[in-house]
C-alpha cells in the first residue's frame, strides 16, 4: 500500500470517528436523578438481574422501558451477583460440559485412488 493510499485510508477512518462522536453527541440525553431514587439493588439483586439478563435483553430490543443492569445499585457487591448470575467466570456451567474423548484415526494408505470428487 503507498503512502498517498494510507493517508486515504487514516483520513476516511478519523472522518468517520468524528462523525459518530458528533452525531452520539446530539443524543437525548437521560435524568440520572430520576434512576438513582427509591430501592437500592444489592448482590441478590444482581444476581437475579444475571440469571434474568438473556430475557432482559431480547425485552430491551423491543420496549425501551427494560433495562439488563440497575442503575440503583451498591456497587461491587451488585456487580459480582451480576457477574455470577450471568454465568460469568464459569461457576455453574463448570460440572455440566461433558468431557470430549480423543480417539486416534489410523490411515491404511496415504493415497486416495478411490476417492469421489464431488462438485
Amino acid at each position: 500500500m503507498t503512502i498517498k493510499n494510507k493517508l486515504l485510508v487514516y483520513s476516511l477512518l478519523f472522518a468517520g470517528i468524528l462523525l459518530v462522536l458528533t452525531t452520539t453527541g446530539c443524543a437525548r440525553s437521560e435524568d440520572v436523578q430520576a434512576c438513582l431514587e427509591g430501592h437500592t439493588y444489592g448482590f441478590f439483586g444482581g444476581l437475579w438481574h444475571g440469571f434474568i439478563a438473556p430475557f432482559d435483553f431480547i425485552a430491551m430490543l423491543f420496549d425501551d422501558r427494560v433495562t439488563m443492569y440497575a442503575q440503583n445499585n451498591n456497587g461491587g457487591l451488585y456487580a459480582l451477583g451480576f457477574l455470577i448470575g450471568s454465568g460469568g467466570w464459569g461457576f455453574f456451567g463448570g460440572r455440566s460440559v461433558k468431557r470430549i474423548r480423543h480417539t486416534r484415526v489410523t490411515v491404511k494408505n496415504d493415497h486416495f485412488d478411490d476417492a469421489e470428487i464431488i462438485e
